[in-house]
C-alpha cells in the first residue's frame, strides 16, 4: 500500500500537471484571440485603404470637373458686349449713325472704353465689310478706322502705334493717293483712313485715305467681356 506521504506527493504532482495544462490552454486561447484581432485589424486597414483610394479618385475627378467649370467661368465663357455693340471674334464693335472728324471719332471710342478699330485679320475685314455694306446709305457713307499717316506721310500706323502690315491691307484701287484737291484746297492732304463700299467690296478692298477733318461715321472696337453661363453662348 502507498503511504500517506507518497499519496500527498502524487496528488501534488497531478495538481501541478493539471495546472500546467491549464496554463498552456490559456496561452493558446490568448494566441488565438490575438490572431483574430490581428486579422480583424488587417481587414480594417485594407478597407480603410480601399476607401482612401476611392476618395482619392473622387478627389481627382472633382478636381478635374472644377478646372472645367473654372474655364467655363473665365477664358472659355461667353463674350458679352454692351447694348448697341456687336460681337465678333471675342471683340465688340460699335457702328455710329452720326458723322464726326477722325480725332473726334477716336475720342468718342476712347470714352466708351475702346478705340477706333484696328483690323488684324482677313476674317475681321470680311465681317466689317459685310456689316458696312448693310449699314451704308450711299457710296460716300463710309466709316473711319484707326489707321493714319499723320506723323509721317506714307508711314501708316494703327491707333496702338503698331505699323500697318502691308500683307494685310485692303486698299481700294489707286489708294492711298493723298489727294489735295484740284486747287490744292486740301493742303494737309489725306492722312486718315476710312472704309466701306455699298454692296460689298470686290476682294475686300475698300480702304481709302481722306482728310482727317471730313466728318465720317465711326467703327469703335473694344475687347468683349466674359459672361458666366456657357449654355447662353450662341
Amino acid at each position: 500500500m502507498m503511504s500517506h506521504t507518497e499519496g500527498e506527493a502524487l496528488d501534488s504532482q497531478q495538481h501541478a500537471v493539471s495546472k500546467g495544462g491549464s496554463k498552456v490552454t490559456s496561452e493558446r486561447v490568448a494566441l488565438l484571440v490575438l490572431s483574430a484581432l490581428l486579422v480583424a485589424a488587417l481587414i480594417v486597414i485594407y478597407r480603410v485603404s480601399m476607401v482612401n483610394m476611392q476618395t482619392k479618385k473622387k478627389y481627382q475627378t472633382l478636381t478635374a470637373e472644377y478646372e472645367d467649370l473654372r474655364k467655363n467661368f473665365t477664358g472659355d465663357s461667353c463674350p458679352k458686349c454692351d447694348k448697341d455693340w456687336e460681337q465678333h471674334g471675342g471683340k465688340c464693335y460699335y457702328f455710329s449713325i452720326t458723322n464726326s472728324s477722325w480725332e473726334e471719332s477716336r475720342r468718342y471710342c476712347q470714352s466708351q472704353g475702346g478705340d477706333l478699330v484696328k483690323i488684324d485679320s482677313s476674317d475681321e475685314q470680311i465681317f466689317l465689310t459685310k456689316e458696312l455694306s448693310d449699314k451704308m446709305n450711299n457710296d460716300e457713307d463710309k466709316f473711319w478706322i484707326g489707321l493714319t499717316d499723320s506723323k509721317e506721310e506714307g508711314e501708316w500706323f494703327w491707333v496702338d502705334d503698331s505699323p500697318l502690315n502691308t500683307s494685310l491691307s485692303f486698299w481700294s484701287k489707286d489708294e492711298p493717293d493723298n489727294w489735295k484737291g484740284k486747287k490744292g484746297e486740301n493742303r494737309e492732304g489725306e492722312d486718315c483712313v476710312r472704309m466701306g463700299e455699298k454692296g460689298e467690296a470686290e476682294d475686300l478692298n475698300c480702304w481709302s485715305d481722306k482728310s482727317c477733318d471730313v466728318p465720317q461715321r465711326i467703327i469703335c472696337e473694344k475687347q468683349a467681356e466674359k459672361g458666366f453661363i456657357r449654355v447662353m453662348c450662341f
